[in-house]
């Protein structure tokens, strides 16, 4: 059984997720935290359940899913793992800053890890997280699949009743619709999904509601 405990934090209010089975590995997702008592929040959790995290996962490269990644190499020794496609993103956090709000700040990131590809299998505790390609909104965003718990997190590609922005620099529209529609398709009607921000949601419910699965692309 999977435990999922989550974080919003920034001014953004980005989901951070720590998962974890009862063996107490954990892996983190998309750590965004920047201020310090939200680090502090993340810490203390992870000390008091006793858990021992073996990896920090990013969805895409955006800056607000990374604010905290620098701050878990120092804490935990765990280099952020990225899409590859989105290395670009990770490697220039104040250039997307300027081309997204305007302005940079400061956002270090630490050592890039492994990247995540389609192929990759990310193996924690009792468990295991597949990787979903879904462009789009970056292009490389990726969603994780647990399939034994049913469980998945969406980053920014899905959200309850919504998707991702499409009109920062890399993203494009119906390359979004396209794979979520091929997520949804695939997915059990009772997968819970965990998304980059705001509530929790579930396949079946997406499927059935969500306006934008149903837009046809204009000629």
């Amino acid at each position: 059984m999977l435990t999922v405990k989550t974080f919003p934090v920034n001014p953004l209010g980005e989901n951070c997720y720590v998962v974890s089975d009862d063996t107490l590995e954990a892996v983190i997702i998309d750590c965004g935290a920047l201020y310090d008592e939200e680090k502090a929040a993340i810490s203390d959790y992870i000390d008091l359940q006793e858990l021992r995290p073996v990896a920090h996962l990013l969805t895409h490269g955006h800056f607000d899913h990374l604010w905290g990644a620098a701050f878990l190499h120092e804490r935990y020794g765990l280099a952020a793992r990225c899409p590859e496609a989105d290395l670009p993103l990770f490697n220039d956090a104040p250039g997307q800053m300027r081309a997204i709000l305007g302005h940079a700040m400061s956002c270090p990131t630490g050592p890039a890890g492994d990247v995540i590809t389609p192929e990759s299998v990310i193996p924690f505790g009792n468990h295991q997280l597949t990787v979903i390609s879904s462009p789009g909104h970056t292009p490389g965003g990726v969603c994780f699949y647990c399939e034994s718990e049913h469980v998945l997190f969406s980053g920014d590609s899905l959200f309850q009743m919504s998707i991702g922005r499409t009109d920062f620099p890399g993203g494009n529209h119906w390359d979004l619709i396209r794979s979520l529609r091929r997520l949804l398709r695939d997915l059990p009607d009772d997968v819970t999904i965990y998304p980059g921000h705001g509530p929790r949601t579930n396949a079946a419910f997406e499927r059935n509601n969500n306006p934008y699965l149903n837009l046809v692309p204009e000629d």
